[in-house]
């Protein structure tokens, strides 16, 4: 657990927000997959398979243990229970399996609350559920630890059918809409209280666009950020109804992952060889790329996140190209599904800062002053493998 510092150590004010470093979780409120369900899954996809082996600890451990950046995927569910009754059980029956009994509590996927998992139907073990109860264990960690570097969570609003729908009658996702935008920032609101809350209009400041604000006189200093919270947008498939009636994100409460340049972009995210809107969602990984693309919006004020591994892949050949671009690269947000207290199974494979760091100053950006053990000590040291 990271210490309550006293007062804000006195370089708070030369040290902004886009010019550190964390450690973040891929699908951070996943446990793990049914064994059932995973060799059911092997059957059908084994690739699927192989890249749904991981898990996570809770939210509140993987923050004691240093991690500043969550991923959350969410549901809509207007209506109430749409997700009350997966139906992977019975595809397992029909394969000759007997289906594992499901973890979830006794009525937690009725009601009309955002709900939390990663795929319907097969994978909807999560370790909060619904949405709001992850929101309050962030927040309970966070009132016991005032003076954090900025919790940073991703919110994946999933609205797709899974694997394109192929031969099995996943059970459709609700679309978000407009007024199911609304519903979620004022439940972030509730929850956190705005004051907790960094949001775009904080950034803009009197520029016209969040574009120009990030670029002009860019992100808040830690002075300002300790013990704040920052709402990012994973995806960026659903801007245009998050910005409906909210140009350059006025009034909005979460950053989209948007492309540099157009109004709402304070945040985006290089994972896969693409960045924000204007990218393909191929899997394919170039880290030359990476090596100079990422640098190049860290220059421009952006706040950036990548990922260090995906899909087990990196974990299993004990990869680390691609972890090591993305510490040098000066992405401020580095995901991972092996943060340093969560090694891999395979390799010892993991990710962290080392020396008992939670955050470090970022390579690119950060000011000479800046110094590692002055943004958030930690008490237990988590040696970078």
């Amino acid at each position: 657990m990271t210490q309550a510092f006293a007062q804000h150590p006195p370089l708070d004010q030369d040290i902004h927000v886009n010019q550190i470093q964390v450690i973040g979780t891929h699908n951070s409120y996943r446990r793990d997959i049914s064994p059932v369900t995973l060799q059911w899954l092997t059957k059908l996809s084994p690739q699927a398979a192989i890249a749904l082996d991981y898990h996570h600890d809770t939210l509140t451990a993987q923050l004691d243990h240093g991690v500043r950046q969550l991923e959350i995927d969410i549901y809509a569910d207007t209506q109430g229970g749409r997700y009350a009754h997966p139906k992977g059980p019975e595809w397992e029956r029909k394969a000759g399996l007997t289906p594992d009994a499901d973890p979830t509590p006794p009525g937690a996927m009725q009601g009309t609350d955002f709900k939390v998992m990663h795929i319907v139907d097969i994978d909807q073990r999560s370790s909060c559920q619904p949405f709001r109860a992850c929101l309050e264990q962030v927040k309970t960690w966070s009132d016991a630890h005032p003076n954090h570097v900025p919790v940073f969570i991703d919110l994946e609003t999933k609205q797709d059918i899974p694997f394109g729908g192929g031969k099995l009658p996943f059970t459709a996702p609700e679309v978000f809409s407009p007024a199911t935008y609304d519903r979620l920032d004022a439940e972030l609101i509730s929850v956190f209280g705005r004051d907790r809350l960094i949001t775009p209009d904080d950034v803009r400041g009197n520029a016209p666009t969040l574009d120009e604000g990030v670029r002009s006189h860019g992100w808040p200093d830690l002075a300002h950020a300790r013990g704040k919270i920052v709402f990012l947008f994973d995806r960026p498939h659903d801007t245009a109804r998050y910005t409906q009636g909210h140009p350059a994100l006025r009034d909005r409460v979460v950053f989209t992952n948007a492309h540099p340049g157009d109004a709402d972009c304070g945040f985006t995210e290089v994972n896969e060889g693409f960045i924000g809107a204007k990218g393909n969602g191929s899997d394919a990984v170039d880290n030359k790329a990476a090596s100079k693309t990422i640098p190049a919006l860290v220059r421009r004020g952006y706040l950036v996140r990548t990922r260090a591994d995906a899909n087990t892949i990196e974990a299993r050949q004990n990869a680390v190209e691609r972890r090591d671009v993305a510490f040098s690269s000066g992405a401020h947000l580095i995901s991972t599904d092996y943060p340093a207290f969560e090694p891999a199974p395979w390799h010892g494979y993991a990710v962290g800062f080392g020396k008992g760091l939670v955050a470090r100053c970022n390579p690119v950006n950060a000011p000479a002053s800046c110094r590692d053990s002055s943004l958030e000590p930690a008490e237990t040291a988590q040696e970078q493998p």
